[in-house]
């Protein structure tokens, strides 16, 4: 109700009601008026008519959490076979004969886990509300005094100490930004002083160390560059070696839940949610809400009421670095593994190798399950402070709006999928295809939406999919 409430101030302030006016109308206390009903129809792209007769219900427009997105699930049958003493035998010696590192696996766990959850994480929410007291933006003197009333003292260096880089086993693409050193030590890299809102971020993460974890003695080391290494997982150089450590998963999820527990302190979720409504869900409200646009772009993944939610942070050649798909968008390519030819129709593909700057809405269809979604994203490129340039991205899929709102989502996909094809991949998305989209885009309040809409709709694979082009663009590579 609050959502709607705001989103009706900006069709009319004047005629929009209030959020105990929509609870009075809710539960038949009221009846709007007809200037208050068309705000509301306005909101919802639904003539007035709509609400007054027996139609009966469609959908919400936030489907139910259980109806798709993450990682497709598989029955654990015979269930003996996936007993915790099976598990606890057979795990370490898969991933010692796959060459995969505990690190890598803690982190496909915890993955699943977020895309299950769809990134509602509330007791983590209420941590970091209990801290900033959901003030937003949060300034660089209000993290500080926070830190301070933690108990946590700042100091700062210029180089970094041997046996940080040691048991880091780091080289030459990374910076190590900050460590906290137990008992209520962080120490802070003198670079970090002209990036205030990557300090910010710093300091909000040691915040949910302390806060989560009580400052357990864990020497927390944050990094960034090309393979950035997690923080409360850099133990040693044999975390990148197969197999696995016993606290390999205990510290990939401090890490996580630390990492969470920062953006919600810095972007607390009602008030964010609420300047994301007032800006389109622009990536530039980062600056509004004083934080990088990767914290922003996660954040929206949280924070808003439309689930179906994803995220790619990708370094060039082939790299996927942070990956969140709470729409179940099949991973382009693998991001344990280098790869040198994923498709490069993709939104986030194409800025890493074109000279762009600025940002890039694009509407995309891509086959999941042998079936045709659509999908809208938003993509930067940024650079990390070791100098690396990489893309952001964040997406929608479209298909379950569309369905919200009486309208046959795989029937369109294949329309506008077959208007690509005759057009060698990309095509200017047809009139009543654009006016259905526009719909969705204006109900979802996203305007990159709406920009991408007035793109090319562009026909997108995964890797190692058969290429819905014609001809193949691999075939293509092949031949030349």
């Amino acid at each position: 109700m609050e959502d709607l409430s705001s989103r009706c101030i900006k069709v009319d302030a004047e005629s929009a009601p209030s959020v105990s006016y929509l609870s009075m109308i809710e539960r038949g206390k009221r009846i709007p008026s007809e200037d208050v009903l068309e705000v509301i129809a306005n909101v919802f792209q639904k003539e007035m008519d709509w609400f007054l007769d027996d139609i009966p219900e469609e959908d919400a427009i936030t489907p139910s959490k259980g109806s798709g997105g993450g990682i497709s699930g598989m029955a654990l049958e015979p269930n003996f076979l996936f007993s915790k003493d099976i598990l606890q035998i057979a795990i370490p010696e898969m991933l010692s004969q796959t060459g995969t590192s505990g690190r890598q696996f803690a982190h496909l766990l915890i993955r699943a886990h977020q895309e299950h959850n769809q990134n509602h994480f509330p007791d983590l929410e209420r941590a970091a509300e209990d801290v900033g007291h959901k003030r937003l933006p949060l300034s660089l003197d209000d993290i500080v005094a926070i830190t301070k009333q933690m108990g946590l003292q700042i100091k700062w260096f210029r180089k970094t100490p041997l046996s940080v880089l040691e048991s880091m086993g780091i080289d030459e693409s990374h910076v190590v930004t900050s460590f906290f050193d137990p008992p209520s030590t962080i120490y802070i890299n003198q670079i970090m002083k002209t990036q205030p809102q990557r300090l910010k971020y710093n300091l909000a993460v040691h915040i949910g160390h302390a806060v989560l974890h009580d400052k357990d003695g864990m020497k927390n080391v944050l990094v960034t560059g090309r393979n950035e290494i997690s923080p409360l997982q850099a133990r040693n150089s044999k975390m990148q070696s197969s197999g696995m450590d016993a606290q390999d998963i205990l510290y990939a999820w401090r890490d996580f839940e630390c990492s969470f527990f920062a953006g919600a302190l810095l972007c607390p979720k009602v008030p964010f949610r609420q300047m994301l409504d007032r800006n389109g869900y622009e990536i530039n409200t980062a600056k509004l809400a004083g934080v990088s646009e990767s914290v922003a772009m996660r954040r929206m993944t949280a924070a808003s009421p439309y689930p179906h939610w994803h995220y790619f942070d990708a370094y060039a050649p082939g790299k996927l670095k942070a990956v969140y798909r709470g729409n179940g968008i099949p991973l382009p390519w693998g991001n344990m593994n280098l790869v040198e030819d994923p498709c490069q129709h993709w939104a986030v593909f194409r800025m890493i190798s074109e000279p762009t700057t600025g940002t890039s809405a694009q509407i995309s269809i891509l086959n999941v399950a042998d079936e045709p979604r659509i999908y809208a994203c938003e993509s930067i490129k940024v650079q990390d402070l070791a100098g690396n340039s990489h893309v952001l991205c964040s997406g929608i899929d479209l298909n379950p709006a569309i369905d919200a709102q009486g309208k046959d989502a795989i029937s369109i996909a294949n329309d506008l999928k077959q208007a690509c094809v005759s057009h060698n991949g990309s095509s200017r998305i047809p009139k009543s295809i654009q006016k259905d989209l526009m719909s969705v885009a204006k109900i979802l309040n996203i305007n990159w939406v709406e920009r991408g809409i007035e793109n090319d709709a562009r026909l997108i694979c995964s890797r190692g999919a058969v290429c819905p082009r014609t001809p193949s663009c691999y075939k293509q590579c092949e031949g030349s």
